[in-house]
Order: C-alpha cells, then structure tokens, then sequence
C-alpha cells in the first residue's frame, strides 16, 4: 500500500535546485524517509535522473558507520560527483549520527568539524541539491534546521491527514472518521490489523521513542514519571484551556506531587520541540491582542493522544476539535484561539463582563476565518449557543460552523456557513468557497 503524501512531495519538487539546504522535520515515524528515499526518488526517476545521479546514505545502518566521520561523509559524497555537466541530488538519512570531531588542521582544541561544515561545503558545488531528514534523543529536526538559518528550507511532514487516510482506507467517509479519531494518522499504524497492535504500537512509540528521546537529549534524571503524568494530564485536557500554574495545581491535588510551573512549562517546550504538542495561543478578537495565559495544547496525533490514555477517553467533541486544528495548522495556517468579550446585565441590573470563546482564529496572508468546532447544530438552541462569540465578532471575515453533523453546506441570515467534518477535511479549499 502506498501513501502519496502529494502535499509534500509538491513542496520538494518546489523547492528543487534553490540553493538551499532541504530539511525534513516532523514527529519520528511520520514518514520522513519514506517520503524522501521513497515518493521524491521515484519523481526523479521518473523524471530522467540516473541512478548514479541519486546519492543517499541512511546513516543509522552499520553499513553507512564510517560516513558517521565527518571527513568521510565528505569524501565519500564528493567522489561520487564526477560528471560537472550532470546534477546531483544528494539525500542523507539520520543526519545527526555525524559525529563532532576536533580539527586536525588548527592547533586550537576547541575548534570542530561537524556535519553542519560538511553540508555548508556541498552547498557550494553547482551541481548538487542536498536534502537531509533527522531527529533523535541527540538531535531533533528542529535543531537541524536551527543550525542552517537562513541557509535551509523547511519540509514539515505531520501525520496522514483525514484525507489522506479516506485515500487508502478503502470505505466511505462516514466509515473511515472513527477508525480515524480513535487511531490517528501514523502511517505504520493504519497499517496493522487489530485494535491491539494499533495500540500497542502507539503506545511503544511513546515508551521506547519520544519520552526516552526527551529524558536522553535533556539529561532528565529523575523526572520520567513527571513527564508521563503531564503527557497523561495534556492529553485528557484537550481542548481545554489551560497553563503551567494550572497543571502545577493538578498535580498538587491528583498526584500529591509539587512541581514548580516554571518546571512545567519548560517540559511542554519539550515535548512541542519533538513535535508531540502544539500550543494554540490565545487572541482577543476585538482588542486585537494576544493573552499570555490560559491557552490550549493539541496533540500532533490524535492516535497518539488517544493511546496515552488507554484508549478510555474517547470524547469525540474534543477529539475532533484536535483534528480540525492540526490540519488547519497542515495547510499552513495560523491558528489561535479566539476570545470575544460580551457586556451583560444581571436580572439585578449590574454590569459583567463575559468572555466567549472561538475555536480557531485562522490567519494566512490577508485571509482570515473564524472556525467554531461542534458536534452537533441539529437543535436551535445548541446552535446559537455554538454562534454566539461568531455574531459578535464585528468584521466581515468569513465565519464557519463544523459539525459532526452529515448535512449539506449551507449559510444562515448571519452569513455563517455550516460544513460537515468530513466535508471541511476532505476538501482543502473549503474556507474560500
């Protein structure tokens, strides 16, 4: 079974012979590799380039060791760009395991060779194109394209999509959601057979890859168990607003545990770093600001969520929120949380002040959406409770319900537009029609 993975397959025939460096970031095992030694090999192939005009390494074999040096990745590499009039794609795999060595040729110590020189190196020759992926306990992805600044280009891979998942699932929408919101959008994952191996999977993912990558890169030593019971308490809280002083308080009363938020708040940066969460922060729609606090964290995958907890958990209205927000960020966009602030009069005649909240503040360029998620609008009341910060936002900014709800689309005398979930997800240009 093959997974096209068009999105990015499009950005890196885009990017082709730019000049720059091609990173490839993203969660571990979201398919990186596969789409670079994979879909783009085979796009070129079948584009006229030669065997021998393709140069991959997969540095995390044995095989591939001694290019773990990095004067022999660099010698390596340029013996075997040997005809100027040809171009030359060079694809390395793992690119962290390059070690840092001293400098044979400079009396100074302190002065290295790493794998960031070797690369700045190949940029230099006419007729090469490198594109590099990697991510581990040593180094995330993230890191990888820090080191090269303006001098990189950035290919964020995410799990599969809904609609990517519809595309190989073999059913109809309405069959493929559930199996979707419970397992996610891990490749190796929809792959397997039983709820069993799916979740033991994703949950050996978190076990053997991403908390043992986050405890080794930042030296934690006696946190293991914090840092499971704050990817447990985040992943039960989705959807939710919230903060560090907050969790500090969870874990005060549920765990009796203190923990400082400063501490807190330093984790999350870790587990967004290894792109297990994304932060979604908070803007005041009419005060045309941003607040510090509370905000909301999104799992990258909602498999991934889902298995943190057992599977116990399965609140679809949440879940689904999840989902819209992670492919909204997919398409590129960037995406808040909303607060709109209502003037009321108590029955007693005095003034509050009510915040109500919009699910996705949507922005890209000069377009702008405002996204509320629910489950369903099928009685009068619950859908204006679900439009009552939308009506109150004062600009002409297209607004949209999705609903869990298998309906037509269709516009109210507000102008807000009604969408199905299935729909807005299969379609990727359902916010400008």
């Amino acid at each position: 079974m093959e997974f096209k993975r068009q999105q990015y397959l499009q950005k890196l025939i885009a990017k082709m012979n730019n000049g720059k460096v091609k990173v490839i970031t993203g969660i571990r095992r979201c398919g990186k590799s596969y789409l670079l030694f994979g879909l783009f090999a085979c796009y070129l192939h079948e584009n006229g380039v030669a065997d021998d005009q393709i140069i991959t390494l997969a540095l995390d074999e044995v095989l591939s060791a001694k290019y773990r040096n990095p004067m022999n990745l660099d010698k390596f590499i340029r013996e075997q760009i040997t005809d100027k009039k040809k171009q030359y794609y060079i694809f390395i795999d793992e690119i962290q395991f390059v070690e840092e060595i001293r400098n044979p040729y400079i009396d100074n110590k302190d002065a290295k060779i790493t794998f960031i020189d070797v690369i700045l190196g190949w940029m230099k020759i006419k007729n090469a194109d490198v594109y590099v992926t990697g991510s581990n306990s040593k180094m995330l992805s993230s890191d990888v394209l820090t080191q090269f600044r303006d001098r990189g280009d950035e290919i964020c891979v995410y799990p599969l999509s809904f609609a990517e998942f519809h595309e190989v699932y073999g059913g109809n929408e309405r069959d493929a959601w559930p199996d979707y919101y419970t397992y996610g959008g891990m490749p190796a994952a929809f792959l397997l057979p039983s709820h069993e191996e799916k979740s033991r999977y994703l949950q050996d993912l978190f076990r053997r890859t991403y908390i043992k990558d986050v405890i080794e890169r930042h030296n934690i030593q006696n946190d293991a168990t914090v840092l499971d019971d704050l990817l447990n308490i985040t992943a039960s809280a989705v959807g939710s607003l919230t903060n560090p002083t907050k969790l500090a308080n969870t874990f005060r009363s549920e765990k009796q545990v203190r923990i400082n938020p400063a501490t807190i708040e330093r984790y999350l940066g870790y587990f967004e770093d290894a792109f297990l969460v994304c932060r979604a922060n908070r803007y005041d729609v009419k005060g045309k600001k941003y607040l510090q606090t509370p905000l909301k964290y999104y799992y990258t995958d909602v498999g991934l969520r889902n298995a943190r907890l057992g599977f116990r958990q399965q609140e679809e209205t949440h879940i689904m929120e999840n989902v819209l927000y992670l492919d909204l960020v997919r398409r590129g966009y960037d995406v808040d949380v909303g607060v709109v602030e209502q003037n009321i009069k108590t029955p007693e005649g005095k003034k509050l002040r009510k915040q109500l909240e919009v699910d996705f503040v949507v922005n890209r360029g000069n377009e702008r959406y405002y996204i509320q998620s629910a489950l369903s609008i099928a009685e009068p009341e619950k859908r204006m409770q679900e439009i009552a910060s939308l009506i109150r936002i004062p600009d002409s900014f297209r607004k949209i319900v999705v609903t869990r709800d298998y309906i037509k689309p269709w516009m109210d005398e507000n102008g807000i537009l009604y969408l199905g979930v299935e729909q807005f997800l299969l379609d990727e240009n359902a916010l400008r029609k």
